[in-house]
């Protein structure tokens, strides 16, 4: 066991030498596709990216909001508690600001693009 332990790097390397170039000749025509889709551009690949992460960021600032005002019920008039309830609210507030900021930016210029 303590063998396999010490060569297993070894072993994946000469069988992935082996191994690729039978793959790489199995089939003649292997076609690569874009995952992206029809991004052929930089002004494209930017709003898949912000998409993307529009697409991610909003249920976490949902889920933020949700969290901080946890905390304001948890706080129970407590000042420290509730300075800290406002903080989490305050900076999750802020990061969806720039979310959403950077998204209208991202369309505004690439509609100036388009118009040029």
């Amino acid at each position: 066991m303590k063998y396999i332990k010490n060569n297993l790097n070894k072993f994946l390397l000469g069988a992935f030498i082996f191994i690729l170039p039978i793959i790489s000749l199995a089939e003649d025509k292997v076609t690569i596709e874009n995952p992206l889709g029809s991004t052929n551009t930089l002004i494209g690949l930017v709003k898949k990216i912000l998409e993307g992460a529009v697409k991610i960021g909003m249920p976490v600032i949902v889920l933020a909001i949700i969290y901080s005002g946890f905390l304001f019920v948890a706080a129970q008039g407590n000042s420290e508690k509730l300075n800290e309830a406002k903080r989490s609210l305050i900076y999750t507030l802020i990061g969806a600001a720039i979310l959403l900021g950077s998204w209208t930016i991202a369309q505004l210029i690439a509609d100036t693009v388009k118009a040029l």
